[in-house]
């Protein structure tokens, strides 16, 4: 499954709020989400509009290593109409 290319930072936050990401600040055009079990955890997303794919990678890499799942399984399960 390929990277979404029109994805804005408000729609992966929504998207990461489905497996148990939270927000939990905002400073400028920054969101912070935290995921809280079994450990904490802590990503910051740029609220831009669209995402650049690398930022995008990376944060997805990030929060596939935290749950333990592989970049595409975590893919499917924030966009599996894509």
């Amino acid at each position: 499954m390929k990277l979404p290319r029109s994805l804005s930072g408000a729609d992966l936050a929504k998207a990461l709020k489905k497996i148990g990401y939270e927000a939990t600040r905002q400073t400028g055009s920054h969101l912070r989400l935290s995921f809280q079990k079994p450990i904490q955890h802590h990503i910051t997303i740029p609220n831009h509009d669209p995402l650049r794919v690398g930022t995008l990678s990376a944060i997805l890499g990030d929060v596939a290593e935290n749950l333990k799942i592989s970049k595409q399984e975590l893919l499917y399960k924030l966009f599996p109409e894509t």
